[in-house]
This record gives C-alpha cells, structure tokens and sequence, in this order.
C-alpha cells in the first residue's frame, strides 16, 4: 500500500504502475483512483507511468478537516505527491473535479505539468448538473444492495448506452457492501464543504481554463452530458482551436475514457507530449 503525508499531516493513498510519461489522475468530486480502472489498461499499453491518486476524505485515503475539501487544497496535495515521487512535472488527466484541480494547477503551477486532459468538465459547470450531485452527495440511498444501485441507475441515469455488467462495476466504485447495507466511500461531509463553498459567489474559471495555454490539451465531452455544455464545450474548442476535442455518443457525466473516441484522443494527446502512444 502506497501512502505519503501531506504537508499538513494526512496521509494520502496512490497508485503508481508503468514506465514512460508520468501522467496523473485526478478523479472525480467523490471518487478516487478507481474512477480510472477502465481507462488505466489502455494508457499502460499506450508506454505511461500510470499515477493515480485518492483524494483526502476518498478512498483509502485519511479523512480530514472537511474544511481542507477544497479545490487549492486538494491541488497542492497532488503537487506534494509529485514532490513525494521526485516528479518535476507530469500531464493531468481530470475527471470532472480533477479537471477543475488541473486547471487550478495551470493557474498557479503551471511549471509542473506536461499538458492536460480534461474529461467532461470546463469552466462553466451547468446547474442541472451541480442539482444532480447535491441531491446525492453525503447521503446513503434507500437501496441495501450493490445490485439494487446498478439497477437504480441503470434507470435513472439516462444519456448512457452501457450493458449491465458496467453499471454493476460503476455501483462497486460508488459504495461498499456491508452487513448493514451500502456505506460511502468517501467522508460524507465533503457535503458540508460542497455546499458551504456554494454559498460563495462563483467565481470566474474561464482565466484558469485560459491560464492552460502553451499546455498540450485534450477535452472529452460526453454528448449528453449535463455538467458541461455543448455550448461551453464549443467555446473551450475556439478559445483553443489546437487542442484534441472529441465527445462521446451514448455517454452523459462522465465518460469511462474507454470508448473508442476517448482513447483515440488520449492517444493523440499523449503523442503531442511525446509519450509512447502506439496506433490503434
């Protein structure tokens, strides 16, 4: 088991597998490394050094002060684990909150990273989709099985063409199974930091998707999704007109990243970085 201490004293979870171009991946709001399980195989072969990180309150990470849930903090953890590998600079893969993290990392360590590739996020975050998440977060569904959630979202998560087998692979990265029934896997007061920061005024994210310029970028957006827009997604696409740009049919938030499209432009990213990216 592969840990480290933040510099305020949490002891954080990782992976670290492969040898080629570091990339590091940053999950989503309350996932951890194993949002990348269906993507990691491809980006193994693809010649990477695999880095995949739980955030503090996820996984099998520490819990913290839910007031360190934040974006800047979280950003600094991932630099400490860089820091922790004796890593100067490495590419971010972001799903969703890991996209914002390396956008933030743009902003105020840009020397630290190769390029960026963010999955279903932007710098305009569309409120039906900050709804959905706020309606679940920090709480236990009335479900008492693992089957019961794949079932239940298999229902309710529309947008997404996806055999039964993924969802019940989805429903074991949401909870864990126990006598009692289902328990979270991440700290459930990550909801009181969510919302407490949605108490704030927004705050203008266009200058930190603006600050990845000069960066090699890719973006993947899930055609239906509900969290980044089609119309924010084509204004990301001229503001950087250079970037690998692909969405996915049949997926919402998020796509896996092993969908024919979003290995296609993984693979082109990861050959404007100069990692050992094979053709397909």
């Amino acid at each position: 088991m592969a840990t480290f201490k933040t510099s305020d004293g949490v002891e954080l979870y990782y992976t670290d597998e492969g040898q080629g171009v570091p990339v590091l991946c940053l999950a989503g709001l309350t996932r951890d490394g194993r949002d990348f399980d269906f993507v990691a195989p491809h980006l193994l072969e693809m010649g990477v050094r695999l880095i995949r990180l739980d955030y503090r309150g996820r996984g099998r990470s520490e819990w913290a002060a839910w007031e360190t849930y934040t974006i800047p903090v979280e950003g600094r953890d991932a630099v400490e684990l860089l820091d922790h590998l004796g890593l100067e600079k490495a590419a971010v893969l972001g799903t969703s909150r890991g996209g914002l993290i390396a956008m933030g990392l743009a902003f105020g360590a840009k020397d630290r990273l190769l390029g960026v590739a963010l999955n279903d996020i932007g710098p305009e975050i569309a409120e039906a989709g900050l709804d959905v998440i706020k309606g679940y977060l920090g709480k236990l569904p009335a479900l008492k099985t693992l089957d019961e959630v794949a079932a239940r979202r298999k229902a309710v998560m529309t947008g997404f063409d996806l055999p039964d087998e993924r969802w019940r692979a989805e429903a074991e990265r949401l909870f864990r199974q126990t006598p009692d029934g289902l328990a979270l896997t991440y700290d459930p007061k990550l909801r009181d930091a969510v919302l407490g920061s949605g108490a704030q005024p927004v705050p203008d994210l266009w200058p930190f998707f603006d600050a990845l310029e000069g960066l090699p970028l890719a973006m993947i957006r899930g055609a239906n999704s509900d969290l980044l827009t089609a119309a924010c997604f084509a204004e990301m696409k001229r503001r950087r007109p250079d970037a690998v740009a692909v969405e996915v049919p049949g997926r919402g938030h998020i796509p896996f990243l092993d969908e024919d499209e979003s290995l296609k432009a993984l693979r082109d990213w990861l050959a404007s970085l100069g990692g050992a990216a094979p053709a397909a």
